[in-house]
């Protein structure tokens, strides 16, 4: 009796077993359905230009190196994972985005989903460009209809197994990314202080993304929260500095300063920057107004502070 319960008992536990599998395997090979819903709005394909230098994607889209067009195709980006290369989001019907629909444009940018239901791998953004408003998107995607077709076919990538497996990101998602929109509120008193610190706060913690590099990952990848912007590596695994206040104000910067080295790519010492941050300097922060580099400025020297910004789930 005793052996006939312990092989039913085994049997059970191997079918459950192969039930969960299943149920896995077919949620891994599923589609993935958007959760936010873009308005149709109207445009503004000079704002939106303006938005895609500061969100990087000429940066990231463009081999400058090779001399390639513009938005045709990136270089390389080397991580622990593999290399990935950024693909052509040009107009081109074949191989860019000239046969996307907006709400297609709007859930690969907020949400990382391909128009076929596949999961982008996270070295594309949209953990940050979730939190873009319905407007950022439809300026976004009215800039980039003006952008000239490159029938450019998107570059290979060179990422290891067993993270070539996209599905394998559906659990990535799972456990690391939530897709939501937030509107940057005036703390208290509607303040010129406090809506240049939630204009910077956009800026740094959204559109440029600095916590790409600038905080350290897990062994999956996701950025490590409790270290925020205290320092990270870049896409050719060189050490990338803490931004936070302490260690800026420890270094002997300014506001002043941080703005101009931002513009210019001149650190105070009279150096440059070098590296991944030379072309975010050359292809998008150099193009933002001052007002906007003393915005990032007064924002992450603040960056110790409690944050000013308020999330509003739809």
């Amino acid at each position: 009796m005793r052996f006939l319960f312990l092989r039913r008992f085994w049997y059970g536990f191997l079918l459950s077993i192969v039930c969960i599998g299943a149920v896995v395997f077919y949620w891994l090979w599923q589609p993935i359905t958007p959760k936010l819903q873009w308005e149709s709005l109207a445009g503004n394909p000079e704002r939106g230009a303006y938005l895609a230098r500061m969100s990087g994607c000429i940066a990231c889209h463009t081999d400058s190196k090779a001399g390639t067009m513009a938005l045709s195709g990136g270089k390389a980006l080397k991580t622990p994972f593999g290399e990935f290369r950024a693909p052509n989001i040009t107009t081109d019907k074949v191989h860019g985005l000239g046969d996307w629909t907006p709400q297609q444009f709007a859930t690969a940018v907020r949400e990382g989903v391909s128009p076929e239901g596949k999961p982008y791998y996270p070295a594309f953004p949209y953990t940050f460009y979730t939190q873009f408003s319905d407007q950022d998107i439809a300026d976004l995607w009215a800039a980039f209809q003006t952008v000239p077709p490159a029938s450019i076919p998107d570059p290979e990538q060179n990422i290891s197994f067993p993270f070539n497996i996209r599905e394998g990101l559906k659990l990535w998602r799972a456990l690391y990314f939530k897709p939501e929109y937030f509107e940057p509120k005036p703390f208290q008193k509607s303040s010129q202080q406090s809506e240049t610190y939630n204009r910077g706060k956009f800026i740094v913690e959204v559109a440029a993304h600095c916590a790409a590099c600038h905080t350290p990952r897990n062994a999956l990848g996701a950025l490590e929260s409790e270290n925020h912007l205290s320092g990270g590596f870049d896409s050719a695994q060189n050490k990338v500095p803490s931004i936070t206040a302490s260690a800026l104000l420890e270094k002997g910067w300014t506001q002043d300063d941080l703005a101009y080295a931002l513009q210019t790519g001149i650190t105070p010492e009279g150096d440059v920057f070098g590296g991944s941050m030379s072309d975010i300097v050359e292809q998008g922060t150099a193009f933002l107004s001052w007002q906007d580099l003393m915005a990032i400025s007064e924002y992450l020297f603040s960056s110790d502070q409690p944050p000013l910004i308020e999330s509003n789930k739809k």
